[in-house]
């Protein structure tokens, strides 16, 4: 019995599941904390670091993630040290451009970055950008091999060390803003560290790269790097031009990245299940197996289509709660905001494995442009929103448009390469579901 247990728990699927859902808990307890050590302003300018930040590292590692997890999943040994030695030389040009980048933008503005809610990105992220290459590598190496138990250490360590950095100011530190970016660099120091002794980064093998290889990574990722960028500017994008309005400013971003945090709730099973599904349906494309391909996407989108119904109807009714629950009683307002992303997680995962899908049987191409529309759809309507309505609220309702037409030009570009039946979304997620809920009774 405890074997079959183990088992269970080892699936690829499984760990990737329990180390987003264990990654999330810890994230929100950071969250909650910081938004009960700071005020508004401050807290927004946080929100600022870590959005910006994001944004910025998906363009970094955006060129060759997603082309290292596909082409690691099949070719020779040889092939797939030249992959991960080609990874790292692209990964260090890159950081060393972005840093000169952001350094001469700080000069330049350096007083109207002051003033502005971006101080602490153009400060701390030249560092962070070093620091944390390592880590990120090791996260995407390991998430083509498919060793989702070493990922799940890997991170839970990382978050796990700031919330106890952040408990411990909370109640006798009490240091600045400043102060815990630094404790985050140290932490990030730290996992990058532990990657390079354990050797799952692969630095060993950078000299192992070669110029085909690169160049072919470069092929694939000028397109899966828009695509990233573009999802990331799909949130993101919201956060900017909220801190950018003279009225809201970073206390409106503080009140929009609560309800924004919560729907983190809704997209730990997505990420998961993209994680583990992405390398399934490249490996089945690089077979010529079409058929398997259209499988996993009816599994995996209708599946998790099925299981958001009633979770969305449970924190729509008690969205008030779950707001002031993490951000406390003076974040309540935006307790329809998170309403409406309780409708927006519903339409979420057809949007998302419509775009894997695309990677998967190698047309990041299409997948990119449907990505373009969601971005010029989503940024028009947010303008809109924030200076002629001056509502956050409407700035999230903009965002279930957006993914609506995310899954309109998605599926015509899916559907055209593997023929799909729209009904076997929902037939063959539901016979998912009920096997997997067979297999867990026994």
């Amino acid at each position: 019995m405890i074997h079959k247990i183990k088992k269970i728990l080892l699936k690829p699927d499984l760990l990737s599941l329990i180390g987003n859902m264990l990654y999330a808990a810890l994230g929100f307890a950071s969250f909650l904390i910081l938004t009960r050590s700071f005020p508004k302003e401050i807290f927004g300018e946080w929100v600022l670091f870590v959005t910006t930040s994001n944004f910025i590292e998906m363009f970094r590692f955006g060129i060759t993630r997603t082309a290292i997890v596909r082409f690691l999943s099949g070719g020779t040994e040889d092939d797939k040290e030249k992959l991960i030695g080609a990874n790292w030389l692209i990964g260090i040009v890159i950081t060393v451009i972005l840093i000169i980048i952001i350094l001469a933008v700080n000069l330049l503005f350096r007083e109207s970055i002051k003033q502005s809610g971006f101080n602490l990105f153009f400060i701390w992220y030249p560092i962070y950008a070093i620091l944390n290459l390592p880590f990120n590598n090791a996260l995407t190496v390991l998430q083509a091999k498919l060793q989702f138990g070493k990922i799940l250490k890997l991170r839970t360590l990382n978050i796990l060390i700031f919330d106890l950095f952040l408990i411990s100011n909370l109640f006798y530190l009490e240091q600045s803003i400043t102060q815990v970016v630094i404790a985050f660099l140290i932490i990030t120091l730290l996992t990058s560290l532990i990657s390079l002794i354990n050797k799952w980064d692969g630095i060993y093998l950078l000299f192992k790269s070669d110029k085909a290889t690169v160049r072919k990574i470069l092929d694939f990722g000028k397109y899966t790097t828009g695509t990233l960028i573009g999802s990331n500017l799909l949130k993101s994008a919201d956060t900017f031009i909220i801190s950018l309005s003279p009225i809201l400013g970073t206390a409106g971003v503080a009140l929009y990245s609560v309800p924004l945090k919560l729907t983190e709730v809704m997209e730990i099973p997505l990420r998961s299940f993209a994680a583990t599904a992405f390398p399934k349906m490249s490996k089945a494309s690089i077979e010529n197996d079409l058929q398997k391909v259209k499988n996993l996407f009816y599994k995996y989108s209708g599946s998790l289509t099925l299981l958001f119904i009633p979770f969305a109807i449970f924190n729509f009714i008690f969205a008030e709660f779950f707001v002031s629950i993490l951000g406390g009683h003076e974040y309540i307002e935006t307790a329809n905001i998170y309403r409406v992303f309780c409708l927006y997680g519903l339409i979420l995962p057809l949007d998302r494995f419509t775009g894997v899908g695309l990677d998967a049987i190698n047309r990041p191409k299409q997948n990119f442009y449907k990505v373009v529309f969601m971005v010029f759809a989503n940024i028009i309507g947010d303008l809109i929103a924030v200076y002629y309505f001056h509502s956050i609220f409407y700035v999230a309702v903009i965002t279930i448009v957006m993914t609506f037409v995310g899954i309109f030009v998605g599926y015509h570009f899916f559907n055209k390469e593997v023929n799909l039946d729209v009904k076997k979304i929902f037939t063959e997620g539901g016979s998912f579901l009920m096997n997997l809920k067979k297999n867990l009774i026994h």
